[in-house]
Order: structure tokens, then C-alpha cells, then sequence
């Protein structure tokens, strides 16, 4: 029999099958499989029989005694018993745990992946930042935790499209088209007549440089050069953008985040998709006249009070353009979308749902999923760090990099809950310590690629070592830390949560660690030498995968 790579899976198909043969009638029944808290009450535990019994009308044990006297057969399981109130708890023979081993090894940078998505269209908009600067660490945690979801998905068998929504209209790019046309007057933020709101950084300085000495621009679609007129403001405001779009995306590369769709709002309105938008919630008889401005009956759908449209003046509120992009998303196909985004963007979501349901377009209530990151402190020599000389107030995504590395700044940035505070400790991440989550999970695959290399044998070989020979408590931890990297990359998709990668990586770390620290693998006895090296060479296969997810490296030697 071949290795069962996601015995969660198995056992569920199993489960199933018992069902349809038990109660045909509820064999669409959810068939929930879960790793019990306890080892005594076994590997898996499957509360099918508890979930049954009103339907059937029928003790739930008795349900749990049919549903075993069911089960297809398989070379997995050991026993199964029932426990409680009903529950049916599986154990799976060791010697179906020790050929993950062979499992893994065969799977490569497949092991782990599972088909709950099963191809279905999903997009991912994250960052999403204003082009009116360099990216800051708010940014950064968006993109880390963004690209990290959508590797995440992908690995979990969706469809996945990452997409950047450039907010290129509005006030705040009003703001930085003065402040760089400032800047090309020679006048500077020290200046008493600099406006408030203006952008102090030195950056501004160097794309007003830049437009004065007509230098040219490449930004995804935007191909600009720069005019050197300083009255120019439409001018100055298109170069601008481009510039700073071009700033963002090298950043962006150099932390190793890249997109398939950039999308402008600018765009929405000049391909009249707002317009449209506001003409069919008009049609739909959600909005209403008042005091001059246009309503969104948004009470309708849950929100605490109705929203303006259409300001006194004409302009739009922000959240509208946001539904007409929404609408757009929807049309393109994409069956889920999700948005990584600050947590002051907390205030939109039940506006831009209710915008969406208001337009009857057949979209689903909740749609579209959202992901909100808390804020992010940097520390430094135990200080916190708020200032960057270049942004002018506050640290950039570019300051990390450069500080830290692109793999312990990802690391760090996707290593919590998106919800919870964040502090970036600069000295921790640098440090070659155990304390360091990073150095710690990538020793732990240089020390195997250190074993292996002095083994020097062909590590082809390891696919068809003995693994019965894996018996002590410390490989039985092993083995089943392994077993379970499908299920984690399945809850980190159903939740939307990929620091659990993270989370699994260090514990998977820490128990190759005690491992090494108490065996010897380079033994006399073949038997156990092979089968203790297939083993850590598996250990070192799941650490690049799960590394790989976080886009970080896994370094052969430090």
C-alpha cells in the first residue's frame, strides 16, 4: 500500500462511506475528523455518530456501532473504539505513521498540499497602498501576511489571483501633486508657507528633482517623463504617482511580492464603472435625496446608519468607488474574494457589503472576506524606532529589509494573528540565537543538510529505507509533527490564518532539535542509519515547504 499522505482526509472519505452505507438519507452530512487533545483517546476522532442522533432518532453509540461495523477497510488504522457519548476514536498502526517518511520523500514540494479549494477562483487584494510614498511597516505586515495567505491558498488547491488596488484619485493625491510642485518652486516643509497637510519626507524632494530634470518613468501601465515645468500640476501629479508606484513595486520586489493585476481607481471612473454602480443602486430603490446629497440606504443591510453617495459638492464618498470595484471583481468570476487591509479600514466593510447587496447582482452576503492587521512597533536597542529620514514620520518597509533581510522581516511581519500588535524587535531578528524564530527553523535545515552531506551517500536511497527502525518516543514526535503539516495548511486556509505555517515550523524545529541533540544518526547499523536519515531528510523536505509558504529561504549552511 502507498503511504496515505493526510490521514485527516483518509479517514474522512472512510467516515463517509460509512455513512451513506448506515443513513443514506444524511449522506451529505459534514463529516468533521479532528486530532483529539489527549493522546489516550487516539489519533483521530470523528463525533459523526453524536451529530446523527436526533435525525435518527437513535442512541448515539449505538449510531458510533454502525458506523465502525461499516468502515471500508484500511491498512491505517489499528483500532477504532467509541468513547463517551458517542464519539469514535481511530488509531492509526505505526507502521502507516512511519511510511509518511516515504510519503513525504515522494511528494517533495507537493507534501502538504490539499484540494479543499479545488481549483475555485479566489482573489487576494493586498497592500493596496496610496501612491504617495514609500511603503511603511504597516504596508510591509499587509504584504507579508497578503502573500503568505495567497501561498497559503494556493497550497490548499485554490485558484489564486493576487491583485493591487491603487488609490490614484482623491485628497491625499491633491496633497502630494502640491507638495511636489512645492518642492520644484524651492520652497521647502521649513517654509512658513508650506501647507499642513503637505508631505515632508525627503522623498518628495527627490521626485520633484527627478520631474525638473525630465527624467523618464516606468510603473506597470504608467509611462511617463517628466515635463520640468513647475506650474504643471496635472503634469507633476501623473509623474508623481508613476514615480512613487515605481518606488513601491521595487520595494515590493526586494521583499519578493509580486502581482498578477494592478488595478487604479482613477481607471473606475474614467471607463464609467462608478457611474454605473451609483446608477444601479439608484435603479434598485436604495437610495433616497437629502440636504443636497445622495443616500445609500444602507440600514437595509445591517449597517448602524445610511451613507452618503454623493456629497453637496458632486464627489463621490470614498466607499462608493470601492463597490463599483467590487462589482467588477464579482463580474471577472471570482467565486471568493478576500482583503488583507489595515485595521482603520474596519469602518468599511459593512458599507461596502451593503453597497454590494444593494445592487441585487446575485453577489453573497459577506462577500468579500476581509483580513485586518493591527499596527506595527519597531523596537531598536529596547527603543521604539518612529521615524524615517527618507519617509519623514515612519519607518519603511525598505529600513527593515535593509536592516534585517528580506527572510526574518517576512518571518516576523507574518509570524502573529493579523489582529494582534505587532512589535518588531530589530535586534532580535538580527541575532544568531535560539530566541530567533528564523535562525532557529533555518539551523534546523542547515544541521540536516550538515548530516546528509557528511553521510554522502545517494539520498535516493532514502525513499526505499527500512522505517521500522523508528521507534523512539522522539521519532514517534517527529513522525506525527509531519502527519500533521496537511492539516495545518488546511486550517491556515479555512481560517485565513497563515501564521500557523509559522507556528508549525518552530515547533517542527524545536523537535528535530531535541532529536539531534539526544541520537546519533551516522550509526554502524544500516538499517538505523537509513531509516534515522530518510527521517530527518523528510524533516528537512517539510521545512522548506512550509518555509516556502512564508517566502522565506532554506539555507544549506549558516
Amino acid at each position: 500500500m502507498s503511504a496515505v499522505l493526510n490521514f485527516k482526509t483518509h479517514l474522512s472519505d472512510l467516515f463517509a462511506q460509512a455513512l451513506r452505507a448506515v443513513a443514506p438519507e444524511h449522506g451529505d452530512a459534514t463529516v468533521l475528523v479532528e486530532r483529539p487533545k489527549q493522546a489516550a483517546h487516539g489519533d483521530y476522532a470523528c463525533n459523526l455518530a453524536m451529530q446523527l442522533a436526533k435525525p435518527l432518532r437513535k442512541s448515539p453509540r449505538d449510531i458510533a456501532q454502525a458506523l465502525i461495523a461499516a468502515l471500508p477497510e484500511s491498512g491505517v488504522i489499528e483500532k477504532v473504539e467509541i468513547a463517551g457519548a458517542g464519539f469514535v476514536n481511530v488509531f492509526i498502526t505505526t507502521a502507516a505513521k512511519q511510511d509518511v517518511v516515504h510519503g513525504v520523500l515522494m511528494a517533495g514540494a507537493g507534501y502538504g498540499h490539499v484540494h479543499v479549494g479545488a481549483g475555485r477562483k479566489v482573489g487576494v487584494e493586498f497592500v493596496s497602498a496610496n501612491p504617495t510614498g514609500p511603503l511603511h511597516v504597516g504596508h510591509g505586515r499587509g504584504a507579508a501576511v497578503g502573500d503568505c495567505l495567497c501561498n497559503v491558498l494556493h497550497a490548499a488547491g485554490w485558484n489564486v489571483t493576487r491583485e493591487f488596488y491603487y488609490n490614484d484619485a482623491g485628497v491625499q493625491i491633491d496633497n502630494l501633486t502640491l507638495s511636489v510642485q512645492l518642492r520644484c518652486k524651492g520652497v521647502t516643509p521649513d517654509d512658513p508657507a508650506w501647507p499642513e497637510s503637505g508631505y515632508r519626507g525627503d522623498y518628495i524632494q527627490d521626485v520633484a528633482d527627478a520631474y525638473m530634470a525630465k527624467e523618464p518613468v516606468e510603473a506597470d501601465d504608467q509611462h511617463t517623463i517628466g515635463k520640468g515645468d513647475a506650474d504643471d500640476a496635472e503634469a507633476i501629479r501623473h509623474f508623481a504617482v508613476a514615480y512613487l508606484r515605481r518606488e513601491q513595486d521595487l520595494d515590493l520586489r526586494a521583499f519578493q511580492v509580486e502581482f498578477d493585476v494592478f488595478s487604479l481607481e482613477s481607471a473606475l471612473y474614467t471607463d464609467g464603472k462608478v457611474e454605473e454602480a451609483v446608477q444601479r443602486l439608484i435603479a434598485s430603490g436604495h437610495t433616497y435625496e437629502q440636504d443636497d446629497a445622495l443616500w445609500l440606504r444602507t440600514t437595509d443591510f445591517g449597517d448602524d446608519k445610511d451613507r452618503v453617495m454623493r456629497k453637496k459638492d458632486g464627489g463621490y464618498t470614498y466607499f462608493v468607488p470601492d463597490v463599483a470595484y467590487h462589482l467588477d471583481k464579482w463580474r471577472r468570476g471570482f467565486e471568493r474574494v478576500i482583503n488583507e487591509q489595515g485595521s482603520d479600514h474596519h469602518s468599511t466593510i459593512t458599507r461596502v457589503r451593503a453597497g454590494l447587496q444593494a445592487l441585487d447582482a446575485g453577489i453573497p452576503k459577506g462577500w468579500p472576506d476581509y483580513v485586518l492587521h493591527q499596527m506595527v512597533t519597531v523596537l531598536k536597542n529596547g527603543e521604539e524606532v518612529k521615524i524615517s529620514k527618507r519617509a519623514g514620520s515612519y519607518v519603511t518597509l525598505r529600513d527593515l529589509i535593509d536592516e534585517v533581510g528580506c527572510d526574518a522581516t517576512r518571518y516576523f511581519l507574518a509570524a502573529r494573528h493579523p489582529d494582534s500588535q505587532l512589535v518588531f524587535d530589530i535586534d532580535l531578528a538580527k541575532s544568531q540565537s535560539n530566541d530567533n524564530p528564523v535562525y532557529y527553523i533555518q539551523y534546523a535545515h542547515a544541521r540536516i543538510h550538515a548530516v546528509l552531506t557528511q553521510w554522502g551517500g545517494d539520498r535516493q536511497a532514502l525513499h526505499q529505507a527500512d522505517v521500522s527502525a523508528l521507534e523512539s518516543d522522539s521519532e514517534t514526535v517527529l513522525l506525527q509533527r509531519l502527519i500533521d503539516f496537511p492539516q495545518v495548511i488546511e486550517a491556515a486556509a479555512e481560517d485565513l490564518a497563515p501564521h500557523l505555517v509559522a507556528f508549525y515550523l518552530k515547533e517542527l524545529a524545536a523537535d528535530f532539535h531535541s532529536y539531534y541533540n539526544a541520537s546519533r544518526f551516522l550509526v554502524e547499523d544500516e538499517k538505523i542509519r537509513l531509516a534515522r536519515l530518510a527521517l530527518i531528510a523528510a524533516v528537512a523536505q517539510v521545512l522548506r515547504n512550509g518555509l516556502a509558504l512564508l517566502g522565506v529561504t532554506a539555507p544549506e549552511q549558516m
